[in-house]
């Protein structure tokens, strides 16, 4: 079976989320016999053309240098090399760039898309950002022969919006066991002396809200922002707390195990993801001894449950940050809790089962795939009417 795998940076994983499922999923299935093929950006990190037997296949991408526009002509570039090649199935990670070409992916494979719940806002950015997203989702379903998606939550949402039915395989990650604490000397930080959030710097994760949290407790902790700042947004918070000397902005950190790290020895971890199923940020952190502190919102509680402190104001965050210590008992078991629930339901060995038995059930049907397209008026009319 050939597999090609879309919407991604690409592997080996250098940015979290979607790259590192990607990551996961091209290991574990050229082992199981699969023909993998993963689509990476030009400018990623790793060039070679073979990654742990899974094949690579750069495509330009002008996001650099043109912003948020090139991530749907990086899409298109690699839409149109795959056109090259026979897959039996096209895996879509993260749909919104690629969805806009729905028309051109292959009628002769089958698409199977990974569906995330978009976090639509009422910020000023959100008058354009909003549109895009609602669009992007409208088109991956009618372009995908099936949907995937993380969460109970998530499928009764395309269902009820789109009478259209999912296949539920949970996002999983690995418990971290590398623990380095002498990797924290690289940010003058000391164990549980610290609190954390590590996030896409963007509106719809909540940071100023949490940020204002943290001046609002003016502990005497350092509150570490791990993201990368190099837009709008991010100048605008960079300036807002300028004032505030516990607050750092450090910028992004690429490598997983010092994420994994700072994560395991900070005092609260901050996840303030509005929306979404199995964030793969959010396992990471219940895989690595974090005491999450999230959004408060039904798909992040789906998960957490009791497990977890939650916020939706600035002084929620303040309250937490003044009043709650890792090392007390009753928050050392949640971290346990959180661990377990790793272990049991959310681990690469059970998502990698999922994604093979949807693969292995969807292939029989691919001589029926069938792929609406765009109806466009015959040049023929055109001239007539003209």
């Amino acid at each position: 079976m050939r597999i090609a795998i879309i919407g991604t940076k690409g592997i080996p994983d250098y940015y979290g989320g979607f790259e590192q499922c990607a990551e996961y999923l091209a290991e574990a299935l050229v082992k199981k016999g699969y023909k993998v093929v993963v689509y990476n950006a030009h400018n990623h990190p790793y060039h070679e053309k073979n990654w742990n037997s899974a094949d690579i296949r750069h495509c330009y991408d002008p996001s650099p240098q043109i912003g948020s526009i090139g991530r749907f002509l990086y899409a298109y570039n690699c839409i149109k090399d795959l056109r090259k090649t026979k897959f039996d199935i096209i895996l879509q990670l993260a749909h919104t760039s690629s969805s806009v070409w729905g028309w051109f992916l292959p009628r002769n494979t089958v698409i199977t898309t990974y569906m995330s719940k978009p976090e639509y806002t009422s910020s000023i950015a959100a008058v354009f950002y909003n549109p895009v997203l609602r669009l992007a989702e409208k088109l991956a379903v009618r372009y995908s022969n099936f949907l995937i998606t993380d969460s109970a939550e998530m499928q009764e949402y395309l269902s009820h919006k789109y009478g259209k039915e999912s296949s539920l395989v949970p996002y999983g990650t690995r418990v971290f066991e590398q623990q380095e604490p002498t990797l924290l000397a690289e940010f003058k930080l000391e164990i549980n002396q610290y609190d954390l959030l590590i996030s896409k710097i963007i509106p719809e994760n909540n940071i100023e809200m949490i940020l204002d949290g943290v001046v609002k407790a003016n502990t005497d902790r350092a509150f570490l922002v791990v993201g990368n700042t190099d837009n709008d947004y991010g100048t605008y918070l960079m300036a807002k707390f300028d004032h505030f000397k516990n607050i750092i902005f450090w910028g992004t950190v690429d490598n997983r195990n010092k994420l994994n790290n700072l994560r395991y020895y900070a005092n609260l971890y901050f996840y303030g993801c509005a929306a979404g199923g199995n964030n793969t940020a959010l396992l990471e952190a219940m895989a690595s001894n974090s005491l999450i502190c999230s959004n408060d919102n039904q798909f992040n509680r789906a998960l957490l449950g009791n497990d977890a402190l939650y916020f939706l104001t600035a002084a929620d965050v303040a309250d937490h940050l003044i009043t709650v210590s890792k090392s007390e008992a009753y928050y050392e078991q949640l971290i346990v809790n959180n661990k377990q629930k790793v272990i049991q339901f959310c681990n690469c060995k059970t998502m990698i089962k999922a994604y093979t038995d949807h693969f292995e059930a969807i292939m029989p049907k691919r001589v029926r795939v069938y792929h609406p397209r765009v109806s466009r008026p015959k040049v023929s009319l055109l001239l007539k009417n003209s």
